[in-house]
């Protein structure tokens, strides 16, 4: 800024200067009000996520058995829903998730045969895509336990029920899962 008016020994231009601090300070506020407003107005500010993890204990039935989830660790936003205790994370919004999970499984017969699977299932109904399927473990087992883990990313609708599933033919017990699902578009 070029201040034109003519300045004595005396004045040294504080009109000049005053224009030219209360012009910075101006532009210094409309920069933060524009940071607020964005950042006000940014809808991926928010997170929704929801952080569900079962004990042992929750579910204590062998075979192929739908997981029960005992605690929920995180629960952020309005996306996503679950009572604990129960299998059913409910979908409140439409959108894309992206959904990690573990699964850990006991073998209780120890017969030397150990395998299972485990999938996502949405309104009961079992997404084949989704499947994990462990590996056959046929000889000697040390610790009788393995943990499938997986991430997939499923566009779902609001109603929607989301569900994990562990599948197996042998005497499995599922000791501990968790799954972690975040809503990502």
């Amino acid at each position: 800024m070029k201040c034109d008016m003519k300045c004595d020994k005396y004045n040294k231009c504080n009109i000049c200067n005053m224009v030219k601090v209360i012009s910075i300070f101006t532009l210094i506020f409309l920069v933060i009000a524009i940071i607020i407003f964005i950042s006000m107005n940014n809808p991926n500010v928010q997170k929704d996520i929801l952080v569900a993890v079962a004990r042992p204990g929750d579910n204590t039935s062998e075979g192929n058995v739908i997981i029960n989830f005992s605690e929920n660790q995180i629960e952020e936003g309005t996306a996503l829903t679950h009572t604990p205790g129960t299998s059913q994370i409910n979908i409140n919004e439409d959108g894309i998730y992206q959904i990690s999970y573990s699964l850990t499984g006991v073998d209780q017969a120890v017969d030397g045969r150990f395998n299972f699977n485990a999938i996502l299932l949405v309104n009961n109904v079992p997404q084949t895509d989704t499947l994990n399927e462990g590996a056959v473990l046929s000889e000697e087992i040390v610790n009788n336990r393995y943990t499938l883990t997986a991430t997939v990313i499923l566009r779902l609708n609001a109603g929607d029920v989301l569900q994990l599933g562990g599948l197996s033919l042998e005497d499995v017990e599922y000791e501990n899962a968790r799954i972690d699902i975040e809503k990502i578009g």
